[in-house]
């Protein structure tokens, strides 16, 4: 086998999408804990669209190649690299086999997703049935991941949010989607909360946007309510905080990423989801109480094409690329 493999690379380190480039990059060699994988299949992910553009760190032992999740075949056990490349390198106890009902395609689009929205329902809030949940970026991978778990888990009303009638249309529609869906541009999504919820708010907020809808995120919350804060696509300062909500509500609010996490946690996240969760998760085409849903399936070689869809907001769902 050969040291070296092709590779989707990032021309000066960081920069807009033309800087996005198939080149050579040294093939991943086995380590201790580790396996290789040849990489069948990618999902595409907002951080991506940030670590392009040097806003979001790239991974020490991969600092050149992005990419999360992926699916593909162990070529080598005893081999973590980025997935934008024909083989990656990642931790044994990371791995979930996929079942015979998942296409490579299906299954590249679910670990990051799944796995970022069962942390923050399930590890960082403890959703329980019959709360009331608020998720924002509902149309995005994660967003459409967030609001199938909280409806498997129970919840009460699943409020989404999102930018566009055809977005909000597809929440709905979903056999285990949204109850409730919100166009934040022309609406003011704390007012339709407390609506919905005849004034009481909701008991969980997930959160990817981060400045723009913080005042009425506070305000959508009801007592003793928990907001998971998973990322700032809108920014992260937020200027004249009126804490006063956060006290008198008894507001617990809490923020986290995956990356910095230890081993361990890694290996405990994914292994709950995968008891919990994951065998409850259907292809595109299925039927199942959790499903994929893909919005768009690009090669491999196409990258430029598939951040461009990304960073305008057009999908509805996941996109996925595929090495040839």
């Amino acid at each position: 086998m050969s040291s070296k493999m092709r590779a989707i690379l990032v021309k000066d380190g960081k920069g807009p999408i033309e800087n996005l480039f198939i080149g050579e990059a040294e093939r991943p060699s086995p380590g201790p804990g580790m396996v290789l994988v040849k990489v069948k299949a990618f999902g595409l992910n907002g951080m991506d669209l940030l670590q392009r553009e040097g806003r979001y760190p790239m991974p020490p032992s991969s600092p050149t190649i992005m990419g999360v999740e992926f699916s593909g075949t162990v070529v080598q056990p005893r081999a973590s690299r980025g997935a934008y490349g024909e083989y990656v390198e990642v931790r044994h106890r990371n791995l979930i086999r996929k079942p015979a009902h998942l296409s490579w395609v299906d299954a590249a689009g679910i670990m990051e997703n799944y796995i970022t929205a069962f942390q923050g329902l399930v590890f960082l809030t403890g959703i329980k049935a019959g709360d009331d949940v608020l998720i924002h970026a509902g149309a995005s991978g994660v967003g459409v991941a967030a609001i199938q778990l909280a409806r498997f888990y129970g919840a009460n009303t699943v409020i989404a949010t999102a930018s566009s009638k055809e977005k909000l249309d597809m929440l709905l529609a979903m056999p285990n989607g949204a109850t409730h869906a919100v166009n934040y541009r022309t609406q003011d999504f704390a007012e339709e909360v407390k609506t919905i919820t005849s004034g009481k708010g909701v008991d969980i907020v997930i959160d990817m946007v981060g400045q723009s809808h913080w005042q009425k995120n506070i305000a959508s919350l009801a007592f003793d309510g928990q907001m998971a804060l998973l990322a700032f696509l809108s920014g992260s300062v937020v200027k004249e905080v009126d804490l006063a909500p956060v006290i008198f509500k008894r507001l617990r609010i809490q923020g986290s990423t995956l990356r910095a996490r230890s081993a361990d946690y890694h290996a405990e996240l994914i292994g709950r989801f995968k008891a919990e969760a994951f065998d409850s998760i259907t292809g595109s085409s299925g039927d199942g109480r959790i499903r994929t849903y893909i919005h768009k399936v690009y090669p491999w070689t196409q990258i430029q094409e598939a951040h461009r869809e990304m960073e305008a907001s057009k999908n509805s769902g996941k996109i996925v690329l595929e090495f040839d």
